[in-house]
């Protein structure tokens, strides 16, 4: 999401982006890959450069070095241990330093970690695919496939670039899923994540036999059988125990828990229930709808978004303006953040 160009006039000298968490910045690699010296040149970051010592060293000593003359950056960067202090650096050391430029769009596009910084919790992305009468199975519960090719495949690149995949205890029992990337070389590999406050997930299903090739996490009530933690824990499952069964499983601590361990982008594939209440609890940042060209009807069908829902319309979510529907294989994509109540 960070990227920076390395510039000389109009010459593009050198470019890099934080390709992994850890890894070298997207400043340090675009001055690795300088062609001749960077002394004098521009900068243009997406973020102001770090000025501390974390999992790498501060890019503001690192620009210094080079000889930098001036920094273009849309916006300060809001982790606790910067926040404008990398600019200040910059400036006492004679670099000019210009903040602003194309700040809109750089907010949108490092929203997810500005939400982690901030709140310590990750972007939560709803994804479901529906029929045009906005059914997610039919009545008996058949889902495969309501999208095609094409969209699944847009899909599983999607979860190829989040931290974890969200689903519900029900998902499991009823379609044994095993939630991974099969389409392309993924950056990241998701930890599998299922909501299951009774601790019903089979040591049969997918994702167990799996918890040691892919991480699974379970997370379950505080009262749930110990034998059954025991029992996910040899197979290499993670349990988390958060909530009590009278109150179900506790959302906000769902995410509390993904926050600490640095978790930025988590896609919810759950059924109806499992995204209602994400919806219900305004716990959703964005959503991720495929629209296949096709009508299943039936009161008995579900739909997406189950829970409680708004009373009055006035109420609902409301889409942004520039909200539009994307040709995709033979349906439609529709990739928007959610909007104010």
């Amino acid at each position: 999401m960070v990227g920076c160009v390395v510039a000389r006039g109009r010459k593009v000298l050198g470019e890099g982006f934080h390709g992994r968490f850890g890894g070298p910045h997207a400043e340090i690699v675009a001055l690795r890959r300088c062609k001749g010296s960077a002394r004098g040149a521009t900068v243009y970051v997406t973020l102001e450069p770090c000025c501390h010592h974390g999992k790498t060293p501060p890019c503001t000593e690192a620009l210094l070095a080079a000889g930098i003359a001036r920094v273009v950056a849309p916006m300060a960067d809001p982790h606790p241990q910067v926040r404008g202090r990398g600019f200040t650096a910059l400036r006492k050391a004679g670099v000019q330093v210009d903040v602003g430029l194309l700040a809109d769009q750089a907010v949108a596009l490092t929203a997810p970690f500005t939400k982690l910084t901030r709140e310590g919790r990750p972007w939560v992305i709803l994804k479901w695919a529906q029929s045009m009468d906005g059914k997610i199975a039919t009545r008996s519960g058949d889902s495969k496939w309501i999208s095609d090719e094409t969209c699944r495949g847009h899909a599983h690149r999607t979860r190829g670039r989040i931290d974890a995949i969200i689903a519900g205890v029900g998902t499991v029992l009823r379609d044994d899923p095993l939630l991974t990337c099969r389409t392309g070389r993924p950056r990241r590999i998701a930890t599998r994540i299922v909501l299951d406050s009774r601790l019903r997930t089979p040591s049969t299903a997918q994702l167990v036999r799996t918890a040691r090739q892919t991480p699974t996490w379970i997370f379950c009530s505080r009262e749930a059988s110990a034998r059954r933690v025991h029992a996910l824990e040899k197979t290499g499952c993670v349990v988390h125990r958060v909530g009590r069964p009278r109150y179900g499983l506790s959302l906000p601590r769902v995410l509390d828990v993904l926050g600490t361990h640095a978790m930025t982008n988590v896609l919810v594939e759950g059924g109806g229930a499992v995204l209602g209440s994400f919806f219900d609890q305004k716990l959703a940042d964005e959503c991720h709808v495929y629209i296949a060209p096709r009508l299943l009807g039936g009161r008995q069908a579900p739909g997406p978004l189950h829970g409680r829902g708004v009373e009055r319309v006035a109420e609902g979510v409301r889409l942004p303006d520039d909200a539009r529907l994307r040709r995709l294989g033979n349906g439609y994509f529709l990739g928007v953040r959610m909007g104010q109540r």
